[in-house]
């Protein structure tokens, strides 16, 4: 039977003092995060058994700036916090969720919130604030990840799928929905300071520009995340164009588009797509409002960010296999 572990040996391992092991392993808080993590994955390495109990170490508080919940999509994954909170939560982590509007200076907020907690996350437009208090908090130690958005900021993890690629996915599937005779389409993003709709919007364009050369796309649309504005957009494409045959929109909007759909008498003869399979997109997907929808899974997502939070401060014992959660599309008779 081998020598059995000590704190003095965990200790020594993590360099760090016996009693900074003690504290961190019967959860008396006061231990800098970086300690902490190195005095877990020590202990780990050495299989200290009282260390592989996540649960004995104190909870990780973690605070996640979203956009508001106007926005299907971010309403989606702040119910998926909250539901890690009052899960199994093995990581014993413990998510707070502050809404913030794009108009709301995400960074002042951030600020004034971030050095009560333990780890950031963040689905925000890409801002020079922003990136600046990103960097900063990462340089000092606080793990920090952008969830379905991506800004670009150096220390950041970024959790999501390739957007690029996603929009390149999207055109094609409408280029080829459209058939060879092509048509006019239109494109809806919420903002375009959102470098993750930007660059879908791009892969979009894309594909169309390099295969699908009969389909014309008009002036790109943004709605900033307003349903109303969305559909005010399609409103005003169909008085226009009476050529239009597809909508594409990359955002919020999706019912009060159908719902101007359905007034028109055009539901289930515009082609229409959108991302995010959420319970009404479901419901139109079903009815045949809806042709197709491509679908990111947010709350896989949330589950990816906090496991990258878990596994910064030495709790998981699996390491994260990847931060880009892949895009499945749904029609109506895969429901």
């Amino acid at each position: 039977m081998g020598k059995k572990v000590t704190a003095a040996d965990v200790a020594r391992v993590a360099g760090v003092s016996p009693a900074t092991v003690d504290r961190v392993l019967n959860a008396r808080g006061g231990v800098a995060k970086d300690k902490e993590v190195r005095v877990l994955t020590a202990a780990r390495q050495l299989k200290l058994d009282r260390a592989l109990d996540v649960r004995a170490a104190r909870t990780l508080r973690i605070a996640a700036f979203l956009q508001p919940p106007e926005n299907p999509f971010h309403a989606t994954l702040a119910k998926a916090f909250s539901d890690q909170n009052k899960g199994p939560n093995p990581y014993n982590l413990q998510t707070k969720v502050f809404f913030v509007g794009v108009d709301d200076a995400p960074a002042a907020m951030i600020a004034n919130h971030a050095s009560k907690y333990d780890a950031v996350i963040v689905s925000q437009p890409q801002d020079p604030a922003l990136v600046e208090k990103l960097e900063d908090l990462a340089e000092a130690g606080t793990p920090v990840i952008t969830l379905a958005t991506r800004i670009v900021a150096k220390g950041v993890t970024h959790v999501g799928p390739d957007d690029y690629r996603t929009g390149r996915v999207a055109g094609e599937l409408v280029g080829r929905c459209m058939g060879r005779a092509g048509g006019t389409v239109l494109a809806i993003v919420g903002h375009l300071s959102m470098a993750g709709q930007a660059a879908r919007f791009q892969g979009f364009r894309d594909v169309l520009a390099e295969r699908f050369p009969e389909c014309q796309l008009l002036p790109l649309g943004e709605s900033r995340d307003s349903g109303t504005r969305a559909a005010a957009l399609v409103d005003t494409a169909l008085q226009t164009r009476p050529d239009l045959r597809a909508i594409y929109n990359a955002s919020a909007g999706t019912v009060p588009i159908a719902d101007l759909l359905k007034r028109r008498g055009l539901a289930g003869q515009m082609m229409f797509f959108t991302h995010e399979l959420m319970s009404e997109r479901r419901a139109l997907l079903s009815e045949g409002v809806l042709d197709a929808v491509l679908d990111q899974d947010p709350v896989k997502e949330v589950a990816i960010a906090l496991h990258v939070v878990a596994d910064a401060f030495g709790r998981s014992p699996l390491k994260v296999e990847t931060t880009a959660p892949p895009v499945r599309i749904y029609f109506r008779e895969s429901l």
